[in-house]
């Protein structure tokens, strides 16, 4: 009873559910933000490396290999403790949502290189006989083929944001982990984490199963069983 009492308390989680899903609509919303634009950076990177003149695809390299290898919680702490020493002051959110970006944008540019290589080069030849231009190739012929092969690790690598939306409670965002551990605080009791941890899984679970699916029919569309 007393594990009970202690951990799965229902009249102080009952108490925390307002405050638990005021801090899940702040983590589904910097996620959000953060898949987009961590996307769509990541895709204009990748044809940067792809395309580019020699500078900018070694420039381009160069970003996907160190932000790859950079721990988020160490980028985000330096955007929001070092910037405003050079007089660059960012709300926890944007702080937040600008780190999660910027490592997104390095991952989902290799991703994206490895779906658009494995176009074959007759596609790409075929475009070009057709007098079509390299953009317009790009959008209505390469990345339609591209987009089959870069979703299930693209959505992987969506549900790991917002995974990691937790650590924005470093920087006092108000998000899932952030209100748990203030409702704890003022409940003087650990029950709210475990409703943060639920909801977490509610929210993540259908995700991490909705991959499966779309990995399983990547597989059976290249004919492995």
């Amino acid at each position: 009873m007393e594990l009970i009492d202690t951990f799965f308390n229902g009249p102080v989680l009952l108490r925390a559910v307002p405050i638990l899903l005021r801090g899940l609509g702040n983590t589904i919303l910097l996620g959000l933000v953060s898949i987009v634009c961590g996307t769509l950076a990541g895709l204009l990177v990748c044809l940067v490396r792809l395309y580019a003149p020699r500078p900018l695809r070694l420039l381009a390299i160069f970003y996907i290999d160190i932000f790859r290898a950079l721990p988020i919680l160490v980028l985000l702490i330096m955007i929001y403790y070092a910037l405003p020493f050079v007089g660059i002051r960012l709300s926890s959110f944007l702080s937040a949502s600008l780190a999660l970006s910027m490592v997104l944008a390095a991952f989902t540019a290799e991703v994206c290189r490895a779906g658009i290589e494995s176009i074959p080069r007759g596609q790409f030849e075929a475009s070009s006989a057709l007098g079509l231009p390299f953009w317009l190739a790009m959008r209505k012929v390469i990345l339609p083929q591209a987009i089959r092969v870069i979703i299930p690790p693209l959505t992987s690598n969506c549900v790991s944001v917002f995974k990691d939306t937790a650590l924005a409670s470093v920087v006092a965002m108000p998000d899932l982990l952030k209100q748990a551990t203030d409702a704890q605080a003022q409940m003087a009791n650990p029950t709210p984490l475990i409703g943060a941890a639920i909801l977490y899984l509610a929210f993540l679970w259908p995700l991490v199963r909705l991959i499966g699916h779309l990995e399983t029919r990547a597989r059976l569309r290249a004919g492995r069983p």
